[in-house]
């Protein structure tokens, strides 16, 4: 889940400049501190997932911490349905992000099919601010339709049963490997110290806006790392799970994190920082792997390597979707979200609504600017999910301390105040327009649940909840 083709669509937009030269993130080598200080964020809020998995050890992830950590009869039903709504909007960007770097790929594989694709693209803005630099717009043309195509057969795939999905994932991952290890290997051996730590332009002082630009690196930084929790997700399929999670998802950050950083450092040590595009159509059609074989080898190895990425960048889609279509309908299935998702198909026996429903919303986002979708991801995710599990992992040591718990947090609670300041610190250093949507996701899924609540006569209008039968009680002390 972690090691995908977000690296190398982020470093170009951790670099970017707005409209009158000013940085919107870190130039030059300043923008290594954006996965130095995610890192670290990532690393004591996985000790925050430990506890969780290991304590928990269910299916689900967040949608069950939640649900245990605030009562599974009473707040945990709104915090668990409030993930769900989230989810909804958080995780078809997440899926549409890789659809929209098939598209920026894309014009790598033929500069005819690149011009083409300039000259028959159209920009439509939605709303637009002062400055321009919260605009809300969409984009269509030839590659954005590719990518659409490509979300519609994914859709068609999955809406089947399909006994070699496991075999498709791992061939798909393959690809992202090589891509990776190729670039590693190239970069080891043409690095120059003098590109990659270039104090010139932009960066030849402190930057302006510092906090800022921080703040938008370490969104993209974290944008790239997430999945380090995944094996939480299918923790009741985990052998020794106080034991296996705590290491994979510990082992997972640091290992991410230096691996994230060389191949930043391998690229930005061949290709100087300065030559990439900073803004407009050119950086949107601008491909970093691509520009980096075309200085080392011939036109096949760009050709070569952007069929990798987009090969890659498929599967991911195609892997999350897979598994994310699950989650509206597992909880569901549990009372805990609208009943019509827990249907399935007669005769496929998959979760078709869900399916529809999850896939028909990454198709939406796909039309969106790539910086706009990943913005908006984190954003909606943090309040819900992630300070969300922070209080609820310290909820549930204060309401439940007889609890077995094979994993506690090293430090406690230091590392739970450092990830609340990190995600916070994410949050409010991100652009009104996508801090407003944070907190109208939680107001709107508030509202929503509350009707649903009364509609279906759930907690807080009637009492005595029936017990979710995935969840275990607290033993006696």
């Amino acid at each position: 889940m972690i090691v995908g083709a977000g690296i190398f669509i982020t470093i170009p937009l951790m670099l970017r400049v707005d409209d009158d030269g000013q940085p919107l993130g870190l130039p030059g080598p300043y923008a290594l501190l954006g996965w130095l200080v995610a890192g670290a964020v990532m690393l004591v809020d996985g000790l925050i997932w430990s506890e969780l998995g290991a304590t928990l050890p269910g299916s689900g992830g967040s949608y069950l911490y939640l649900l245990e950590c605030y009562g599974r009869n009473r707040w945990g039903r709104l915090m668990a349905f409030l993930f769900i709504w989230q989810f909804l909007i958080s995780g078809p960007l997440e899926l549409g992000s890789g659809l929209i770097a098939i598209a920026q790929f894309s014009d790598s594989l033929s500069k005819d099919f690149a011009a083409y694709d300039l000259d028959h693209t159209v920009r439509g803005i939605l709303w637009q601010s002062q400055d321009h630099e919260d605009d809300l717009a969409v984009t269509l043309g030839p590659s954005r339709l590719l990518a659409l195509g490509l979300g519609v057969l994914i859709i068609f795939l999955l809406y089947r049963r399909i006994t070699i999905l496991g075999k498709l994932t791992v061939t798909f991952w393959l690809g992202m490997l090589a891509v990776i290890a190729w670039i590693l290997v190239e970069g080891l051996l043409h690095f120059d110290p003098a590109k990659a730590f270039a104090f010139t332009g932009l960066a030849a002082g402190w930057p302006e806006n510092f906090g800022k630009g921080l703040g938008a690196v370490m969104r993209l930084a974290m944008y790239s790392y997430l999945g380090y929790y995944t094996v939480c997700y299918i923790g009741d399929e985990v052998r020794d799970p106080g034991r296996t999670i705590p290491r994979a998802i510990i082992l997972s950050a640091v290992l991410v994190c230096v691996l994230f950083i060389l191949v930043h450092l391998a690229l930005l040590g061949t290709i100087p920082w300065d030559s990439i595009p900073h803004h407009g159509e050119e950086l949107a059609s601008y491909s970093l792997p691509a520009k980096f074989m075309e200085q080392l080898h011939e036109n096949w190895a760009v050709k070569l390597v952007t069929v990798l990425l987009i090969w890659s960048c498929f599967g991911s889609a195609f892997a999350g979707m897979l598994g994310y279509s699950r989650i509206p309908y597992g909880a569901a299935r549990y009372g805990h979200f609208f009943g019509v998702f827990g249907k399935v198909h007669p005769v496929h026996a998959i979760p078709h609504l869900s399916l529809l429903l999850v896939g028909g919303l990454t198709l939406v986002w796909t039309l969106f600017d790539l910086s706009t979708v990943i913005d908006a991801m984190i954003t909606t995710r943090i309040i819900e999910q992630f300070i969300g599990q922070i209080i609820g992992v310290m909820l549930l040591r204060r309401q439940q301390p007889n609890r077995p718990r094979p994993y506690k947090i090293w430090l406690y609670p230091l590392p739970c105040g450092l990830a609340l300041a990190g995600w916070l610190y994410m949050y409010v250093t991100a652009r009104p327009l996508f801090m407003a949507l944070g907190v109208g996701t939680l107001l709107a899924g508030t509202g929503v649940f509350l009707i649903w609540a009364w509609q279906t006569g759930g907690w807080p209008f009637a009492t005595g909840s029936p017990q979710d039968p995935a969840i275990t009680p607290e033993p006696d002390s």
